[in-house]
């Protein structure tokens, strides 16, 4: 017999076939079940017990074999353990994912209708698989990351279907793939738009939703995970035994030439399992107690603070070593060059209440390899909100910024003066705990809401679509439709939205931080006003090339080349002002060109106000918003350099004259260079 180890987790492979290890506290017998082409298995119960782990050699488990887990033990729902030797379970360490879940008694630990009482009926062929791969079969070459600056990055998020979906440039096949994003066109295009990064919304594999299914829909973003180590299959133009993780390497490497960095959005807070009523697919077979939160007292039941049923259990070793295994496999086998951890306010939860020392940052902070990556994270969960609460070396999705700067261009009274943090970096927010500007992500759309085309066509969400009588989706979207709901023929207000999306798309990459933009935002995509699209894979959230807003996307792409070429405007700390000194300097003054006086930023009618951005030997630039409902008088400041130049506004009337006076239209900016020496 082959020696086995405990440890790594997962498939190793060896000389005919692979050593398997799986943590289980509570198990009594793991079996490695494999199958053949037609569907005939193959069992092998793992020999050893070390610790915890179970552990093995399992002969004939080779690359393209497919294999799945079945775990026995007590069936004791009331104290949290809900083992069934019936169920084919993922493997939680599986490279790769074929088939899928069909959803019927077969993939249920418990019976239908009697939650209690454990279901026998036999899981095999109704579960997706895991497929065995060699890791070391992809040629990376001459492969180097782009290690672009935090201070010089642009984030895109992108949806890898999506975006190439519609994209008549590229070939059929690879359409919504992969091989799609990965194509010369796409990137192309995303070179052009000036981007240094795309955040893909959840590759992870992910599991389709039964209540989805039977209303015709589609789970489109992506969050109900369930393989942390393998690229969802149905994104593969290779198919799905295996082929699919070299095609997502493959993408990888071909961002990474065109200088575009991959940052993953990943979902570590929940899995596709659900609660207690809920599908056996993979974690709640193999240990439930461990990798769930279960309700102290009540361990039938799930503690949720996601909204999705069930919370991973941040507080238990080998929940972690999933997440901790699952980020340094992709960034040491798939080069990612950072992650966006979804509800990530959830992962710090211990105990119940979010913490800065928790375990999961703990670990992430002492990791050399994960350090060398960004971090960002949603600060938030359904329980609570954490902004500003992580550590100094993350960036987090500043939710505040997208709410002031939507409340400011829409009109709202006494906004300007968290208008004006916000431009700055959020130094309200960030600075008293000594963190940069950086730390704050900086959008006003997501995947999560409107588009920003909805955002200035809309009262209104209109997510009828869903299924779910519009009752679905946030309600307080902050946004206006300027006197017509939805598309409207009306010349003015067609001008004034595309005004207002220019705003919006400058306040977002004039400010410091880390700018965000939504995939699509830049040529006008729309959602038709619906706001939770998270079901709608197919045109409604697909990007609509053909009717591209080519003026709004050439108007985006110089303001990535302004931002990207101009150290004034990406700081890498607070801009002090000028006689405080130091490399950035800021002067915030009146639309009078005086300061800012304390009774002036409580004023709930001022709306309107300027930023000189300098920066030690370069040009400087005077940033002026004006969001009021008329034309506003700006008095230019002296120029530090040569004479103001107009560089970009959102008013197609402005025109510099030989004066010191300018007169900035209605809900308009306009940015001004003055070039050094």
């Amino acid at each position: 017999m082959t020696a086995s180890t405990p440890y790594p987790l997962g498939l190793t492979l060896k000389e005919g076939g692979a050593n398997v290890a799986v943590y289980s506290e509570n198990a009594d017998r793991v079996i490695v079940s494999m199958f053949d082409g037609r569907g005939r298995e193959t069992q092998t119960a793992l020999p050893e017990r070390t610790g915890h782990v179970f552990h093995g050699f399992v002969p004939g488990l080779v690359p393209g074999v497919r294999y799945g887990l079945r775990v026995d033990g007590p069936w004791d729902p009331a104290n949290g353990l809900r083992f069934s030797p019936a169920k084919v379970l993922l493997p939680p360490q599986a490279r790769a994912v074929t088939g899928s879940w069909d959803n019927t008694q077969a993939v249920f630990g418990h019976q239908l209708g009697r939650p209690k009482r454990r279901s026998d009926t036999n899981g095999a062929r109704h579960v997706a698989l895991g497929v065995v791969i060699d890791r070391r079969d992809f040629d990376w070459g001459d492969h180097e990351r782009p290690r672009t600056p935090l201070s010089e990055t642009i984030i895109y998020e992108l949806h890898v279907k999506g975006f190439t979906k519609l994209m008549e440039w590229v070939p059929e096949e690879f359409r919504g793939t992969y091989a799609g994003l990965a194509h010369p066109a796409a990137i192309e295009y995303l070179k052009n738009l000036g981007v240094t990064a795309v955040e893909l919304l959840p590759i992870h594999q992910f599991v389709q939703d039964a209540h989805l299914l039977e209303k015709g829909l589609r789970n489109y973003w992506g969050y109900n995970s369930i393989g942390f180590f393998a690229p969802h299959n149905e994104y593969a133009a290779t198919g799905d035994t295996g082929h699919q993780v070299d095609e997502f390497k493959g993408m990888v490497k071909a961002l990474h030439a065109a200088g575009i960095e991959v940052i993953l959005d990943v979902v570590y807070n929940h899995t596709a399992e659900g609660n207690d009523l809920g599908p056996t697919y993979s974690f709640k077979g193999i240990d439930n107690p461990s990798y769930y939160r279960l309700v102290e007292g009540d361990a039938a039941h799930y503690f949720d603070t996601t909204g999705t049923g069930n919370s991973w259990n941040v507080s238990h070793p080998a929940a972690l070593q999933v997440i901790m295994d699952s980020l340094r496999y992709w960034v040491e086998d798939f080069h990612i060059d950072g992650f966006r951890f979804d509800l990530a306010t959830t992962l710090t939860r211990q105990g119940g209440d979010a913490s800065l020392h928790s375990a999961f940052l703990t670990l992430i902070q002492q990791d050399p390899m994960l350090a060398q990556v960004k971090m960002i994270a949603e600060p938030w969960d359904v329980a609570g909100y954490q902004l500003g609460g992580f550590p100094a070396d993350w960036s987090e999705w500043n939710g505040k910024f997208r709410d002031d700067v939507r409340d400011f261009w829409r009109g709202e009274p006494g906004v300007l003066s968290t208008l004006s943090q916000r431009v700055l970096g959020s130094p309200d927010i960030y600075e008293d705990s000594r963190r940069a500007p950086l730390s704050s992500v900086n959008f006003v759309t997501a995947h999560d809401g409107f588009t920003l085309a909805d955002l200035t066509s809309y009262n209104e969400k209109h997510n009828e679509a869903n299924g779910e009588d519009n009752r679905d989706g946030e309600s307080d979207n902050r946004s206006s439709n300027y006197g017509v709901e939805g598309p409207t023929d009306d010349e003015g207000i067609n001008a004034f939205r595309t005004r207002q999306r220019k705003n919006f798309l400058a306040t977002v990459l004039l400010s410091a931080g880390v700018p965000m933009i939504l995939g699509g935002d830049e040529i006008g995509r729309t959602q038709q006003g619906n706001n939770n699209a998270y079901c709608q894979d197919n045109e409604i959230s697909w990007f609509d090339w053909q009717n591209a807003d080519w003026e709004l996307h050439e108007f985006t792409s110089k303001l990535i080349r302004l931002r990207r070429s101009e150290p004034a405007l990406r700081p890498e700390w607070y801009r002090h002002a000028p006689d405080v000194g130091g490399p950035d300097v800021v002067c915030i003054v009146r639309a009078d060109g005086e300061p800012f006086a304390d009774e002036d930023w409580s004023d709930p009618e001022a709306r309107s106000i300027a930023f000189e951005l300098r920066h030690e030997g370069a040009d400087s630039f005077l940033l002026m918003l004006n969001a009021a409902g008329n034309g506003v008088e700006f008095v230019l400041p002296d120029a530090p350099g040569g004479d103001w130049e107009l560089e970009l506004s959102s008013d197609p009337g402005l025109a510099l004259g030989d004066g010191a006076r300018v007169i900035l239209g209605e809900s308009a900016f306009a940015l001004l260079r003055s070039r050094n020496g």
